[in-house]
């Protein structure tokens, strides 16, 4: 994602993470838990797809009528991912002005 795509992410969605001791993670701003393990949690977001990754994760408070999530273990890693329909149109653009 560049920086001008970045700006034009609407300033109306917020979304908080809040990682403890790399022990406890809460975020708000979740759509849907779309798969989950013991090492890996894949969350939908307001801002994107969120991969949480780690040991003996586990999902301790989903809510999905406020929006939030507790994940707690042994955390190592959180990355954000476009959505596949943001990025299957980005592909798509890329190939006809090529």
């Amino acid at each position: 994602m560049t920086v001008d795509e970045r700006k034009t992410i609407s300033t109306s969605v917020i979304q908080n993470l809040i990682l403890e001791n790399r022990g406890k993670l809460s975020i708000s701003g979740v759509l849907d838990v779309l798969s989950f393990d013991d090492q890996v949690v894949i969350l939908e977001t307001e801002l994107g797809l969120l991969t949480v990754k780690g040991e003996n994760i586990r999902i301790n408070k989903l809510s999905i009528d406020t929006s939030e999530v507790i994940v707690e273990g042994d955390i190592s890693s959180l990355a954000y991912s476009e959505k596949e329909s943001e990025k299957s149109k980005g592909n798509f653009m890329s190939k006809i002005f090529k």
